[in-house]
């Protein structure tokens, strides 16, 4: 599945729907999932500048993470990442508000990594925006809340990685931003790697299988 057959099929979608289109991407941590959407996005915004007006937009997951303090509070910030880390209910209800008629931007919350926090009202979202792409690791997660995340999806595609190379991807990322090698491998081995397992189990569910490998090599 290469980059000109994501696009295809993403036209496909808008023709065929005439309300807006809500395509989200899963996968386990590192496995490639914002990279991607960013590459689509890059080309879908390619094409659309001789308009004026935003007809695409990358609203991701992670604004949805819960704030240090709230998780201190719950005695979850030692697994942050896991899905009750998140605000599942609220992104389920941004995601409904963007495939309702608009007459106003909606602004979504975006996630700072260098502070490893959300960051409120970071994303405008133009009424003329019509296609939104969004991605995170629980879109299809047979649990409350993220249920009716995956009902607000037109599509969600599984993105698939190699183990080996998306969990040291996953421990330079991480010490990139501040771990030490060794919190960066325990941090993966303890949190990411369980949370990757459970996301694992949700494959069958997508629409579509993907790897960035294959949509690099298109």
């Amino acid at each position: 599945m290469t980059s000109e057959d994501l696009l295809q099929r993403i036209e496909h979608l808008q023709k065929e729907h005439t309300g807006p289109v809500i395509i989200g991407v899963v996968g386990a941590p590192g496995a490639g999932k914002t990279t991607l959407v960013e590459q689509l996005m890059k080309r879908l915004m390619a094409e659309q500048e001789i308009s004026a007006q935003q007809h695409y937009a990358h609203v991701p997951m992670d604004g949805y993470h819960l704030a240090d303090v709230e998780l201190s509070r719950l005695g979850r910030l030692d697994r942050k990442g896991a899905p009750d880390t998140f605000d599942a209910h609220g992104y389920a209800s941004l995601l409904r508000r963007l495939r309702e008629p608009r007459n106003a931007v909606v602004h979504a919350p975006g996630f700072e990594r260098t502070i490893e926090q959300p960051i409120a009202g970071a994303i405008p979202v133009y009424p003329s925006a019509s296609t939104i792409l969004t991605e995170g690791n629980y879109l299809l997660l047979d649990e409350p809340g993220w249920r009716e995340v995956r009902k607000q999806c037109t599509e969600i595609w599984y993105c698939e990685q190699d183990d080996e190379l998306r969990v040291e991807r996953l421990i330079a990322r991480h010490i990139r931003f501040g771990k030490s090698p060794l919190a960066a491998a325990k941090w993966v081995a303890e949190v990411d790697e369980p949370n990757g397992r459970l996301i694992g189990t949700t494959r069958d569910r997508a629409d579509l299988v993907i790897t960035l490998e294959e949509v690099a090599a298109g």
